[in-house]
């Protein structure tokens, strides 16, 4: 016959179970955390890290040629803008002289009451050069200052520019008024100072196919 107990007996009878249940719960909640402590002391297998050494190698095939094609891009970009002050540059210094190129005069022979007269003879790239880079009269003649005498240009300031793709400055000049036909991928700018064109001095192609000579 079950008998009605009383809640001191409820409390003491609960306890003791509690007491027989705690050593289970002590055990399972040591094998949980036993567990998460092997597998942070385990290290990396030989294959998981062959596989994140693929893994990056096929990340830095994918990421390289883009930069690579970023830099081809950003060097054409800036052959275009080069392009464009240059002609910019020698059609203005022809509005200003007389309607003559750079180089088609002498730069030489300017009195010069501040700075250094300029050099450069006749047809040559040195004339090209300091004419849109120095000081000039309405005749040709330069200055390395800004002299009463020489009161245009210069149309250069910042020096005469590299073309951004082979790193040269060198000009080649043409004396034909034909049109310029770059016959080898020679690098620096090719010019014709009867009809002021100037070009890349390169018949190589850029990253779509056209000629730098045709920028």
């Amino acid at each position: 016959m079950l008998t009605h107990l009383d809640s001191a007996q409820e409390i003491a009878i609960s306890t003791v179970i509690n007491t027989i249940n705690e050593p289970r719960k002590v055990t399972k909640m040591y094998a949980l955390t036993k567990q998460p402590i092997k597998l942070l002391q385990r290290g990396f297998t030989l294959v998981e890290l062959l596989i994140v050494v693929i893994i990056l190698a096929i990340l830095a095939a994918i990421v390289i040629p883009q930069f690579s094609s970023s830099t081809v891009d950003a060097q054409e970009a800036a052959l275009d803008s080069n392009l464009n002050a240059l002609r910019s540059a020698i059609e203005l210094y022809k509005a200003q002289h007389n309607g003559k190129y750079p180089g088609q005069v002498a730069a030489t022979g300017a009195t010069c009451s501040v700075g250094a007269a300029g050099t450069g003879a006749v047809d040559t790239s040195l004339a090209v050069i300091s004419q849109l880079t120095l000081y000039s009269d309405a005749s040709g003649k330069t200055c390395t200052g800004a002299a009463t005498q020489t009161t245009l240009g210069p149309y250069l300031r910042k020096g005469f520019p590299a073309d951004s793709i082979t790193n040269s400055a060198a000009i080649a000049i043409q004396l034909t008024g034909a049109a310029l036909a770059p016959s080898a991928a020679t690098g620096g700018w090719a010019y014709d100072n009867k009809t002021g064109q100037i070009v890349m001095n390169s018949n190589a192609l850029d990253s779509k196919g056209v000629a730098y000579s045709s920028h």
